[in-house]
């Protein structure tokens, strides 16, 4: 089985052994952690992007330069890729409680210290900061979801969860125009100032909820009954032996060009979401739009619909048992939808970007959680352990780049056209490696038969 915590004895007697037992079990557990979970990473990306509003009087009240902010937003990975590895171990050795208790807490407190910046080096340490104390919460998540779920089960579940981050974009952008120009001189302080404050102290309760409410596995569950443990061990144990052998060390798995292949698709897929992320607003007010609130709305409806692709190829990875294409696509049209915003960025229209960069949303969001569908199906125990986290390290190095690239051809070139542009031309490189190098057959995810 892919879990690393050992397996639950089975209980001796019959076992409720049908297909809608199992059913049941499972819907129970996805109910007991998939909603926390997604909350977690809700407010992670909250904290994570709400420079990207900040950014927007930040600017002018620091007097810093494109180049400035694109360095800040993009170290933030620099701290992703240090201490994603050792924070996974740290998972598999004490725990998934522990683990996200001190990741939310950290990055909350890191989030209210932002509010307080004044000079560049202040904001490149404590992003850098930021991006270390969340580095492994996603990957971390995505194994621990491997104890309890098989990979048929997974599909929405993921999606689900990954697709949090659209909705803290969705749901944020309007947030934060409201907090900025609501509080905006409230206490001496300035709105952007606000913003870290606002959204950094949730950060460090639900931290704290995290040691109440999670479980570090099924075997140590005391919310489910022998025989639901039974279930999970048992479908567990149908993957694994459907999948195969896989790799089962990871400096094994480091000589294997597949997983450097897996590493390159993830980084073109976040070079393309990072842009979204960091400048999507900006490009929007380009565009034309210059309220702040209105801004949030329409910021709000993009990023909608990449909450939308997310759940709908989700549904349809797990509908179809279809990884491979239904990556592959929604990457693709995340790259277009980032040409057609530089073709009407150019024309003037509002209405042409607003929708493009929507398309992009969509696409380059929705292929995220099929994507962590794949490494699963080359890699085992330690090496999933590890990979995951070297995979999502390494890829969202993306993160620095694209934000660095953007921000220094605005400052430079006086416009977004040419960076937007490299970015579609780096995202256009995933789905064709993915067509060329991910296995079409191996790890179908089987359905274990009723009894």
């Amino acid at each position: 089985m892919n879990a690393v915590y050992p397996a639950s004895p089975l209980p001796s007697g019959p076992l409720p052994d049908s297909l809608s037992d199992r059913d049941v079990t499972f819907k129970r557990i996805v109910w007991r952690l998939i909603p926390f979970l997604t909350l977690i990473w809700f407010l992670a990306w909250l904290d994570r992007v709400n420079v990207g509003f900040a950014k927007i009087t930040m600017m002018s009240d620091l007097a810093w330069s494109d180049a400035i902010y694109g360095a800040g937003a993009g170290i933030f990975f620099f701290g992703y890729f240090f201490f994603e590895v050792p924070s996974n171990i740290l998972l598999q050795k004490i725990g998934a409680k522990k683990t996200i208790m001190r990741i939310t807490i950290g990055w909350g407190i890191v989030c209210v210290a932002m509010a307080w910046v004044k000079t560049p080096t202040q904001f490149y340490v404590l992003r850098f900061l930021m991006g270390a104390f969340e580095a492994g919460l996603q990957p971390g998540v995505i194994l621990y979801l491997t104890y309890w779920l098989p990979a048929h089960r997974r599909g929405k579940a993921l999606a689900f969860f990954v697709s949090a981050s659209a909705l803290s974009l969705m749901l944020g952008s309007p947030i934060a125009a409201y907090v900025m120009a609501a509080l905006n001189g409230v206490g001496g302080y300035q709105g952007w100032q606000w913003l870290f404050i606002a959204e950094g102290i949730p950060s460090i309760v639900a931290g704290l909820v995290a040691w109440f409410l999670l479980s570090d596995s099924p075997a140590k569950a005391s919310w489910l009954s022998a025989r639901e443990k039974a279930h999970v061990e048992g479908e567990l144990a149908v993957e694994a032996r459907a999948m195969g052998d896989r790799e089962h060390s990871f400096m094994a798995s480091l000589r294997n060009p597949r997983v450097w292949v897996l590493i390159m698709v993830f980084f073109c897929i976040v070079a393309g979401n990072a842009t979204l992320v960091y400048y999507g607003p900006s490009v929007v007010r380009e565009a034309g739009v210059t309220d702040l609130k209105t801004l949030g709305w329409v910021m709000a409806g993009i990023y909608g619909c990449g909450w939308l692709g997310m759940i709908g190829n989700g549904f349809l990875s797990d509908r179809f048992k279809e990884v491979r294409w239904c990556t592959a696509l929604a990457a693709a049209l995340g790259a277009v939808g980032l040409l057609m915003t530089v073709y009407f960025l150019g024309q003037k229209n509002l209405a042409g970007v607003m929708f493009s960069l929507a398309l992009s949303s969509a696409g380059t969001m929705g292929a995220i959680p099929i994507y962590w569908q794949i490494p699963s199906r080359y890699l085992s125990a330690t090496a999933l352990v590890v990979g995951l986290a070297v995979i999502n390290s390494v890829a969202n190095l993306a993160g620095y780049f694209s934000p660095q690239l953007l921000g220094y051809l605005k400052t430079t070139t006086g416009q977004y056209g040419q960076g937007l542009t490299m970015i579609a031309a780096v995202e256009c490189i995933a789905p064709v490696l993915i067509l060329l190098f991910v296995s079409r057959e191996k790890g179908r995810n089987p359905v274990p038969p009723a009894h």
